[in-house]
């Protein structure tokens, strides 16, 4: 499974010429709703194996939680099921609020 820092996505993010890929956030709802990178779509961990059916397996997914455990774990099921364009963000939203975006809050 690929990794990604959080500097390396806000640069894919902002890059008009690639593709962006799927945000998947498997956090729960009241972690999603105090913070999240824009434009990520809620899937929380334990419903990843019955809405599964709903993400493209064609399309790149990037793979978010807090620190990146979560999120990695997701991401090696996925790989499992089939899916073929999967990556983790590495340390999760925690470091994309250190590293990119510092008004995100924290928790």
């Amino acid at each position: 499974m690929q990794q990604l820092t959080a500097p390396e996505l806000a640069a894919w993010l902002a890059d008009t010429a690639r593709e962006n890929p799927l945000l998947l956030d498997v956090r729960e709802p009241n972690e999603f709703q105090f913070c999240h990178i824009e434009g990520a779509v809620l899937m929380p961990m334990q419903s990843v194996p019955a809405r599964m059916q709903e993400l493209d397996d064609d399309a790149t997914i990037v793979c978010i939680c807090h620190h990146g455990m979560r999120s990695m774990q997701v991401a090696r099921f996925l790989e499992q099921q089939g899916f073929t364009h999967i990556i983790n963000l590495s340390g999760g939203v925690h470091a994309w609020a250190q590293q990119v975006d510092p008004a995100m809050p924290t928790y």
